[in-house]
């Protein structure tokens, strides 16, 4: 039962619910109601759901049916109150990429500029990575933490980032995990479902979207990413959300490092005034537009310069029981990759870096499976740089000897070179707002 006391409403029959969308019918919202709360509560089987995703993924939703849907799924469990800050209130959320290390900046940054950044986020599978395992190679951070600390440090440090409570929209959670293991996943109604109810429920009053492209990224076609954001930023106008999504380039790993300690240092080196341009230019294109929809108008990049936004990292760092002077951990192995000839690298693959360091450790095939904090990968050139003929290009980090062979495997053909730099490549590729209505309209 949701906390606005619903509960499944008059019974329905599953199996009519399944023909109806099989058939390219319409669900009514009594329908779509009554199959969520139902599934929630386990009344309604697992296998019936599985036939009723695949006909989502076969059919579609109308926007009708989908906000109805992500409503049901919010109305599976509580909703978190933030009304009561005295900061605006506004998050980001990344479809995941390798290298994507920008909510460890993002958050403490925007929050530095005045606003409240609930940042619930999730952890690795797969060959992208997971913020909240980036932050636990912290020495004694902490990513749980209960509604009324998350509030807590909201009004005290401005930031958070820590893991979604159950109470959050349980019904996504049995969704995600049948979608994973029916095919399903990659239906852009269903994902748009699945972000939109947890970021509407963790109680910000708006959003960000960073939707990557490329073959590092979930979406690897444009207009498929494209369509994925326009969806999110419709979902969240008819919930009262002022959105925004930017598409970004994932092409090629973001930054120079894919792995979970790795990148932790990365960030602080942004957060101190430095690190990657391709890095830096996401993480100020995103944070600009936090601050547009937070009605603050304040300059990022002056927070990275004066030292505020490492600050506000600090504090947050502190807040969740970690130590912001504490050395990172290492790995006790280190091999290279070297150029094979002179010239300029012209494409560095995404997937297979991320897969790279998947293997050596630093991420999951399974929910379940633990992480390595000190393997990963670090692109020491990027496209456009000049290498010569035995110039280390990749180094791999890891502690067990038997997953270098695998990992090398990985990166065969990866890294390409030519005698001519490539096009210069762009970061953020497109902009999408949806603008919220006017009362009366």
């Amino acid at each position: 039962m949701a906390d606005d006391g619903r509960t499944a409403g008059p019974a329905h029959d599953i199996v009519d619910v399944i023909r109806t969308k099989r058939d390219g019918g319409t669900l009514s919202d009594a329908e779509i109601d009554w199959t969520i709360a139902s599934y929630t509560e386990g009344a309604v089987a697992d296998e019936q759901v599985s036939a009723l995703l695949m006909a989502i993924f076969l059919r579609g939703m109308s926007p009708a049916e989908l906000s109805r849907w992500t409503e049901a799924i919010l109305s599976s469990g509580e909703r978190i109150d933030l009304s009561g800050l005295t900061r605006p209130t506004v998050d980001k959320h990344s479809t995941g990429g390798v290298g994507d290390k920008v909510s460890l900046v993002l958050a403490p940054l925007v929050a530095a500029c005045g606003a409240a950044v609930p940042q619930l986020s999730g952890r690795g599978l797969g060959h992208t990575g997971g913020t909240l395992d980036k932050l636990e190679a912290i020495p004694g951070f902490r990513s749980t933490l209960t509604v009324d600390q998350v509030r807590a440090q909201l009004e005290r440090v401005g930031c958070v980032i820590c893991a979604a409570g159950p109470g959050l929209a349980p019904a996504d959670r049995k969704l995600y995990a049948l979608r994973d293991v029916t095919g399903t996943v990659e239906s852009i109604p269903l994902i748009a479902a699945s972000i939109m109810s947890k970021k509407i429920a963790e109680g910000t009053s708006s959003l960000v979207l960073d939707v990557k492209v490329g073959s590092g990224a979930f979406m690897t076609d444009r207009e498929a990413a494209a369509e994925l954001a326009r969806t999110m930023v419709a979902l969240g106008r008819d919930h009262g959300l002022d959105v925004v999504a930017l598409l970004t380039a994932m092409d090629t790993p973001l930054g120079a490092t894919a792995g979970n300690a790795l990148e932790v240092a990365e960030a602080i080196e942004v957060l101190a005034g430095g690190g990657p341009a391709d890095l830096l230019a996401v993480t100020l294109a995103l944070a600009r537009e936090m601050l547009g929809l937070a009605g603050i108008d304040a300059d990022p990049a002056a927070a990275l310069r004066d030292g505020s936004a490492l600050a506000c990292w600090r504090e947050m760092v502190a807040a969740q029981g970690g130590d912001p002077d504490a050395e990172l951990p290492r790995a006790r192995l280190v091999e290279t990759v070297r150029a094979d000839r002179s010239g300029y690298v012209t494409r560095l693959d995404a997937r297979a870096v991320g897969v790279a360091a998947w293997r050596l450790g630093a991420g999951r095939a399974r929910k379940e499976d633990p992480v390595s904090a000190t393997a990963g990968v670090v692109c020491r050139a990027k496209p456009g740089d000049e290498v010569r003929v035995g110039d280390v290009v990749l180094e791999l980090h890891g502690d067990d000897p038997a997953r270098f062979d695998r990992a090398r495997a990985a990166l065969a053909g990866a890294v390409e070179l030519a005698d001519a730099p490539g096009p210069t490549a762009d970061v953020v590729y497109e902009r999408i707002g949806v603008p919220r209505e006017a009362p009366g309209d």
